[in-house]
Protein backbone atom coordinates (compact mmCIF):
# COMPACT_ATOMS: atom_id res chain seq x y z
CA UNK A 1 0.00 0.00 0.00
CA UNK A 2 1.63 3.19 -1.14
CA UNK A 3 1.17 6.32 0.85
CA UNK A 4 1.86 9.55 -0.89
CA UNK A 5 2.86 12.84 0.61
CA UNK A 6 1.93 16.33 -0.43
CA UNK A 7 5.35 17.54 0.61
CA UNK A 8 7.25 19.11 -2.23
CA UNK A 9 10.53 18.29 -0.52
CA UNK A 10 10.37 14.71 -1.67
CA UNK A 11 11.37 13.28 1.74
CA UNK A 12 9.26 10.78 3.61
CA UNK A 13 7.38 12.32 6.56
CA UNK A 14 6.18 10.16 9.42
CA UNK A 15 2.50 9.24 9.25
CA UNK A 16 0.53 11.34 11.76
CA UNK A 17 -2.73 9.35 11.87
CA UNK A 18 -3.67 6.24 13.83
CA UNK A 19 -4.34 3.05 11.93
CA UNK A 20 -7.60 1.70 13.46
CA UNK A 21 -7.63 -1.69 11.73
CA UNK A 22 -5.33 -3.54 14.19
CA UNK A 23 -7.17 -2.00 17.14
CA UNK A 24 -10.56 -3.19 15.82
CA UNK A 25 -9.13 -6.66 15.17
CA UNK A 26 -7.83 -6.95 18.73
CA UNK A 27 -11.13 -5.75 20.16
CA UNK A 28 -13.11 -8.29 18.13
CA UNK A 29 -10.84 -11.11 19.27
CA UNK A 30 -11.26 -10.04 22.91
CA UNK A 31 -15.03 -9.83 22.47
CA UNK A 32 -15.15 -13.38 21.09
CA UNK A 33 -12.98 -14.65 23.93
CA UNK A 34 -15.25 -13.04 26.55
CA UNK A 35 -18.38 -14.38 24.85
CA UNK A 36 -16.98 -17.91 24.95
CA UNK A 37 -15.60 -17.79 28.50
CA UNK A 38 -18.41 -15.89 30.27
CA UNK A 39 -20.77 -18.91 30.58
CA UNK A 40 -17.91 -20.98 32.01
CA UNK A 41 -17.37 -18.50 34.86
CA UNK A 42 -20.76 -19.05 36.48
CA UNK A 43 -20.52 -21.61 39.25
CA UNK A 44 -23.90 -23.11 39.98
CA UNK A 45 -24.71 -26.08 42.11
CA UNK A 46 -27.81 -28.04 41.26
CA UNK A 47 -29.62 -28.72 44.50
CA UNK A 48 -32.94 -30.44 44.84
CA UNK A 49 -34.64 -28.92 47.84
CA UNK A 50 -36.86 -31.13 49.96
CA UNK A 51 -40.61 -30.72 49.69
CA UNK A 52 -42.33 -30.70 53.05
CA UNK A 53 -45.55 -29.42 54.52
CA UNK A 54 -45.13 -27.32 57.61
CA UNK A 55 -47.01 -28.08 60.77
CA UNK A 56 -49.40 -25.44 62.02
CA UNK A 57 -47.93 -23.08 64.55
CA UNK A 58 -48.89 -23.98 68.11
CA UNK A 59 -51.62 -21.79 69.55
CA UNK A 60 -50.33 -19.56 72.30
CA UNK A 61 -52.40 -17.90 74.94
CA UNK A 62 -51.29 -14.50 73.67
CA UNK A 63 -52.63 -14.89 70.12
CA UNK A 64 -55.16 -12.40 68.82
CA UNK A 65 -57.27 -13.75 65.95
CA UNK A 66 -58.05 -11.03 63.40
CA UNK A 67 -59.93 -11.83 60.22
CA UNK A 68 -60.87 -9.76 57.19
CA UNK A 69 -63.69 -11.05 55.01
CA UNK A 70 -64.31 -10.50 51.29
CA UNK A 71 -66.37 -7.39 52.06
CA UNK A 72 -63.29 -5.88 53.85
CA UNK A 73 -64.98 -6.15 57.26
CA UNK A 74 -62.43 -6.53 60.09
CA UNK A 75 -63.33 -8.94 62.90
CA UNK A 76 -61.59 -9.60 66.21
CA UNK A 77 -62.46 -13.10 67.38
CA UNK A 78 -65.65 -13.07 65.32
CA UNK A 79 -66.82 -9.62 66.50
CA UNK A 80 -66.92 -6.97 63.76
CA UNK A 81 -65.05 -3.73 64.47
CA UNK A 82 -64.38 -0.67 62.32
CA UNK A 83 -62.40 2.56 62.22
CA UNK A 84 -60.36 3.59 65.21
CA UNK A 85 -61.82 0.72 67.22
CA UNK A 86 -59.30 -1.55 65.46
CA UNK A 87 -56.28 0.24 66.87
CA UNK A 88 -57.93 0.48 70.31
CA UNK A 89 -58.40 -3.29 70.36
CA UNK A 90 -54.75 -3.80 69.46
CA UNK A 91 -53.68 -1.39 72.25
CA UNK A 92 -55.79 -3.29 74.78
CA UNK A 93 -54.21 -6.58 73.71
CA UNK A 94 -50.69 -5.11 74.03
CA UNK A 95 -51.52 -3.76 77.50
CA UNK A 96 -52.62 -7.25 78.60
CA UNK A 97 -49.51 -8.89 77.16
CA UNK A 98 -46.64 -7.14 75.37
CA UNK A 99 -45.70 -10.37 73.56
CA UNK A 100 -49.11 -10.67 71.91
CA UNK A 101 -49.15 -12.23 68.44
CA UNK A 102 -51.66 -11.23 65.79
CA UNK A 103 -52.87 -14.03 63.55
CA UNK A 104 -54.28 -12.32 60.47
CA UNK A 105 -56.69 -14.27 58.29
CA UNK A 106 -57.59 -12.36 55.13
CA UNK A 107 -59.96 -13.58 52.46
CA UNK A 108 -58.40 -13.94 49.02
CA UNK A 109 -60.79 -11.24 47.67
CA UNK A 110 -59.82 -8.73 50.37
CA UNK A 111 -58.34 -5.46 49.16
CA UNK A 112 -54.66 -5.03 49.90
CA UNK A 113 -55.39 -1.57 51.29
CA UNK A 114 -57.54 -3.04 54.08
CA UNK A 115 -54.84 -5.56 55.05
CA UNK A 116 -52.22 -2.78 55.06
CA UNK A 117 -54.41 -0.56 57.26
CA UNK A 118 -54.93 -3.35 59.80
CA UNK A 119 -51.20 -4.12 59.87
CA UNK A 120 -50.39 -0.43 60.27
CA UNK A 121 -52.87 -0.08 63.14
CA UNK A 122 -51.30 -3.10 64.84
CA UNK A 123 -47.83 -1.66 64.45
CA UNK A 124 -48.89 1.75 65.82
CA UNK A 125 -50.41 -0.02 68.83
CA UNK A 126 -47.10 -1.76 69.57
CA UNK A 127 -47.68 -5.24 68.18
CA UNK A 128 -44.35 -6.80 67.21
CA UNK A 129 -45.49 -10.14 65.78
CA UNK A 130 -47.97 -10.43 62.93
CA UNK A 131 -48.52 -13.74 61.18
CA UNK A 132 -50.65 -14.62 58.17
CA UNK A 133 -52.83 -17.70 58.51
CA UNK A 134 -53.12 -19.74 55.32
CA UNK A 135 -54.70 -23.00 54.23
CA UNK A 136 -52.46 -25.92 53.25
CA UNK A 137 -52.61 -26.90 49.56
CA UNK A 138 -55.28 -29.38 48.50
CA UNK A 139 -52.73 -32.13 47.78
CA UNK A 140 -51.25 -31.90 51.29
CA UNK A 141 -47.75 -31.00 50.05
Amino acid sequence: MAMGSFNSGGGQMPMAEINMTPLVDVMLVLLIIFIITAPLLTHSVNVELPKTASAPAPQTLTALQVSIDAANQVQFGGVAVAGEEIERRFREAVQRDEAVEVHLMADRATRYETVAEVMSAARRAGVNKIGFVTQPPAGGN
